[in-house]
């Protein structure tokens, strides 16, 4: 079996949003094979890394199997949120594209 790096984005999708003063990225994809893969590689540790210049608090992820989706809320990721926030994301709407920037390294199919 053959490993490829590749950026989440060229084989998942994203939304993202605030809660609070923590945001809340979804990711899913479109196969079971690709979730599988991403329930063993998209960790809260490994989410927590890619965001640790702004996520101060912890990350939790849901799984969403029926959908294929996973769901991770990002504490103390949005500066006290959306109407205490100078940052210029203060709702965390680009946080999903952040997220698929991530390079992973995956199975290539045949």
């Amino acid at each position: 079996m053959t490993v490829g790096k590749t950026r989440l984005g060229d084989f998942a999708m994203a939304r993202s949003g605030d809660k609070g003063d923590g945001s809340n990225v979804g990711v899913f994809v479109q196969n079971e094979a690709d979730y599988e893969f991403l329930v063993a590689f998209l960790t809260p540790e490994r989410v927590k890394q890619h965001f640790g210049h702004i996520c101060h608090g912890e990350v939790v992820r849901f799984e969403a199997p029926n959908m294929l989706a996973l769901n991770f809320l990002l504490g103390d990721s949005l500066g006290g949120g959306g109407s205490e926030s100078l940052l210029t994301d203060a709702q965390g709407k680009t946080h999903g594209l952040a997220l698929l920037e991530m390079v992973v390294e995956r199975p290539e199919r045949a």
